[in-house]
């Protein structure tokens, strides 16, 4: 069971905030151990769930935004995408996650920035 559980937490870390991820698969240990968590824990874990979908579709939606801004010449003379806009949002899609990332740790990790 505690194998399962760290697969679990390996798989999904890249997605989601560590006290998220830790609630939410200790949510589905005691379900698969058949240790039923109180309505309130339940209604807390799946409230937590929904704000982080809420953050990551914010957040694909700004970089969407701040990408295409920064890379698409708003003159569309093309119907796709030439290869320097390409290259550009790749670079910048890279970079917002990567940012995102780091300051992700940096919040989680209770330090302050130095």
């Amino acid at each position: 069971m505690l194998l399962a559980y760290f697969d679990l937490v390996n798989h999904f870390k890249p997605l989601i905030p560590s006290t998220i991820l830790h609630k939410f698969l200790l949510y589905l240990a005691t379900m698969a151990a058949n240790i039923s968590p109180s309505a309130f824990e339940k209604e807390q874990i799946f409230g937590m769930a929904e704000k982080e979908m809420e953050y990551r579709v914010e957040l694909f939606n700004k970089m969407t935004q701040t990408c295409f801004k920064k890379c698409v010449d708003n003159r569309y003379k093309e119907s796709e995408l030439n290869m320097g806009e390409n290259s550009c949002i790749d670079r910048c899609v890279s970079k917002y996650w990567h940012v995102n990332n780091l300051v992700g740790q940096l919040l989680g990790s209770g330090k302050p920035p130095m």
